[in-house]
């Protein structure tokens, strides 16, 4: 049998009380904020993105909301336009 060192309840809280860190409470979008990639300076940039419209022959699917080309449409019984991947149980 191994010898197993048994601390009681008082032990184990008083050395959980001082491993603990004031750090660790640290808000991870507080440290992000202070975080700059070198070369990264955006603060003069717009962005801009055209959004073209879905087409004819595309569909967007029910479950992932991408869009898809027809091709890749599932055949649903329920009615619902799944994605050949969304409609596949075995995809994830």
């Amino acid at each position: 049998m191994l010898d197993v060192d048994e601390d009681s309840l008082e032990e184990l809280k008083a050395r959980r009380a001082t491993a603990q860190s004031p750090t660790a409470d640290l808000d991870e979008a507080d440290a992000a904020e202070d975080f700059e990639l070198p070369g990264a300076e955006t603060s003069d940039e717009e962005l801009t993105t055209s959004v073209v419209p879905m087409l004819a022959d595309e569909f967007r699917c029910d479950r992932c909301f991408l869009v898809h080309h027809r091709s890749q449409l599932a055949v649903q019984p329920s009615g619902q336009q799944l994605c050949r991947d969304c409609a596949d149980p075995t995809s994830t």
